[in-house]
């Protein structure tokens, strides 16, 4: 069900070098990441992946800011739907659900009620 987990970092120069080469000892690849240097995301082929951020809203990174919970859809229009469910369930929208990465997938975004940020996600065919 979890498509990768993201952890915010202040400096990416250094958390990439940190982990491509602690990821590295378990296989770990770098799988997608955002042109802008903002976002990476490291697989070993199976499971989830792990992803690193800064945080969007250009904030302090911390446990809490630049993390979420991503959730694994099976194509874009299940990412709008579960998108729009979460905001008829009371989730305010982060991030109108659409392509991202050039296109290499499609992302939705909310904050729960309890401002928790969750993205709807799926990889492009």
């Amino acid at each position: 069900m979890i498509a990768y987990s993201c952890i915010g970092v202040s400096d990416m120069e250094a958390a990439r070098q940190f982990y491509d080469q602690l990821l590295g000892e378990i296989g770990g690849k770098v799988a997608m990441e955002r042109p802008d240097g903002g976002f990476v995301a490291y697989s070993n082929g199976s499971g989830p992946m792990f992803g690193l951020a800064t945080p969007f809203d250009g904030g302090t990174a911390s446990p809490g800011n630049g993390n979420m919970v991503t959730i694994a859809c099976e194509n874009p229009e299940h990412v709008a739907a579960l998108h729009a469910k979460a905001v008829e369930l009371g989730a305010t929208n982060d991030g109108d659900p659409g392509p991202r990465l050039d296109g290499a997938c499609s992302c939705g975004y909310v904050k729960d009620p309890d401002g928790n940020k969750l993205n709807f996600f799926c990889m492009s065919s």
